[in-house]
């Protein structure tokens, strides 16, 4: 049995504040706009709502279950995450000027490697776990999973892209290398920042 269509309204809501609001993805996505432009970033997007529904997948299917019964599972997550998020910083906070195609040393993030980083992500395990745990019925349970993962995609995808639609545009504005440049420390200085409520806030 599907769930309500109620209860898929305010998942929906969730789904689409929870995607589009800041966090390491969207940070990424608006450097990746930035330094890349859209159409180059667009893998790295691809990536992130993909492997985020895998994610979702996985959870709902008995994988979340794992931090139930190994806590300190959850502990090495977060640490993984931390530890992953500083050296996505500081190749942003070194990344330099803007590049183009032709560029052979400057390269965004893939879709591989952008799927890869959401099982590493403390905030998408979190999106993930309150997304099975708070929408999804009991009843027909392994369906609605699915239709739970299907529909947070179908939204998140346009929620990045925003994201990366706004460093594009940016593009125009931080034409000199130097602008650029401290764009992306900002852009590192708050990847790291982000790493506050994953770390500290329980």
């Amino acid at each position: 049995m599907f769930m309500s269509t109620s209860l898929l309204s305010a998942f929906v809501l969730f789904a689409f504040v929870s995607s589009i609001t800041p966090g390491p993805n969207n940070t990424m996505l608006l450097a990746s706009g930035v330094n890349f432009g859209f159409r180059r970033s667009m893998p790295h997007a691809l990536g992130i709502s993909i492997g985020f529904m895998l994610l979702v997948i996985s959870v709902g299917l008995g994988l979340g279950e794992v931090f139930k019964v190994l806590p300190w599972a959850y502990t090495v997550l977060r640490y993984v995450g931390a530890t992953y998020l500083l050296y996505l910083a500081w190749k942003i906070a070194t990344a330099g000027g803007m590049s183009n195609s032709s560029d052979a040393h400057s390269k965004p993030m893939t879709f591989l490697g952008a799927a890869a980083f959401q099982w590493v992500n403390p905030k998408a395990w979190i999106m993930a776990l309150g997304a099975i745990t708070t929408y999804t019925p009991a009843e027909g349970y392994v369906t609605n999973v699915l239709v739970i993962a299907l529909v947070f995609a179908v939204v998140n995808l346009p929620s990045v892209c925003v994201w990366v639609g706004c460093g594009t545009g940016l593009r125009k504005v931080l034409r000199e290398p130097r602008w650029v440049r401290v764009f992306n420390g900002l852009m590192a200085g708050l990847l790291v920042l982000s790493l506050y409520p994953m770390l500290f806030i329980h």
